[in-house]
């Protein structure tokens, strides 16, 4: 997809028309933080767009000399600039993409235990480490919203909000069933098990994305109680809050105070509410984003790790990677992640050119 010099043209106007306004400082409230966050949509691909306009005045100037010897010297330069500007395009036509709006928010990522029983559970543990050891290589933060243990250590259920800058971009083709196949620490006679741990990640709305109303909420207070916790059986604390329009219910019991797991459960419930707007609106595209690397059904398998060959498949690129403790590790989990950006890309730039 090669863009025209009108069209960079455009992008330097527009990116100079934000900057002008954020500079001017009579930008308030909603209109700041819009232009703030078209600001930040742009400028990648306005830094990108400058650096080919550049390249490509340079390299018309020079082969516009009309001095032979000057001609020559220039050569050189020219060939360099032939062979870098088709890389710089194809970096300009990966950043024009059209993007999701939800890329650059953070995320709320559930991790549930699946077939398996108490296997399943522990290997959700073991995701969860994963991401967290990933998220810190990042340079995110995560921190856990609520979670439901096992008894043996795993757990059934954990929710956690991961916030950082372009989480969602990077860990929302994880959504999906993630299946396990290895010898559990409960079987003792050495037999392979097959389990699986279904993982969401779902982008967080700033509060006014979604509107919740006092009378659409149904809030119950009452004594938490599970494994794991210190605090469980102490206090009312535990609160249930029930959204009535749709039936979501989130449960939120991992603080002492009654407050702050209210606080936590709005959280997750405003997170859910906005996915489903999102699916909603997405209902129209449906076709065409399954057509890329994945839907990000969390019905859908997506990915195999196998222990005793040591290895990870994901099954939607075809990507087999025999490196299973480094990527359970997190540092590994970065090449899965970008070979499917990667696919998701090409797949969208073939759409557009096809």
């Amino acid at each position: 997809m090669s863009v025209s010099d009108a069209r960079l043209a455009q992008i330097a106007a527009r990116f100079a028309q934000l900057e002008a306004r954020l500079a001017s400082g009579t930008l308030e409230g909603k209109d700041f933080v819009a232009a703030s966050r078209d600001f930040a949509e742009l400028e990648p691909v306005a830094r990108v767009a400058e650096e080919v306009t550049a390249m490509r005045g340079e390299l018309a100037a020079l082969a516009a000399l009309d001095d032979p010897e000057m001609r020559e010297l220039a050569e050189e330069e020219i060939a360099r600039l032939k062979s870098e500007l088709p890389e710089a395009e194809h970096r300009l036509s990966i950043a024009m993409l059209p993007r999701d709006s939800a890329d650059s928010r953070p995320a709320m990522l559930e991790i549930r235990a699946g077939t398996g029983g108490d296997e399943a559970a522990l290997f959700a543990a073991d995701l969860l480490r994963m991401y967290e050891r990933y998220a810190a290589e990042q340079g995110w933060r995560v921190e856990v919203v609520s979670a439901n243990a096992s008894d043996i250590g795993g757990f059934k259920e954990v929710v956690a909000n991961v916030a950082g800058s372009g989480v969602f971009a990077k860990l929302k083709f994880e959504s999906g069933v993630h299946r396990v196949q290895r010898v559990p620490v409960t079987e003792s006679g050495g037999r392979i098990h097959t389990s699986a741990a279904t993982v969401a990640v779902l982008p967080e709305p700033d509060e006014v994305d979604v509107a919740i109303e006092d009378k659409d909420l149904k809030i119950d207070i009452y004594r938490a109680s599970g494994a794991g916790g210190q605090h469980v059986n102490t206090t009312d604390s535990a609160v249930r809050i029930t959204h009535l329009p749709t039936g979501l219910v989130v449960i939120c019991q991992d603080e002492r105070s009654q407050h702050k797991n209210k606080a936590k459960a709005m959280q997750v419930l405003r997170t859910r509410l906005f996915d489903l707007k999102r699916a909603e609106a997405q209902g129209a595209e449906a076709e065409a984003r399954r057509a890329m690397v994945g839907s990000g059904d969390r019905s859908e398998r997506i990915r195999t790790y196998n222990f005793p060959q040591g290895r990870v498949t994901d099954h939607r690129i075809n990507l087999t990677l025999h490196r299973l403790p480094e990527i359970l590790e997190g540092p590994g989990l970065g090449e899965l992640i970008d070979a499917l950006i990667a696919e998701d890309q090409a797949k969208r730039l073939a759409a557009m050119d096809g």
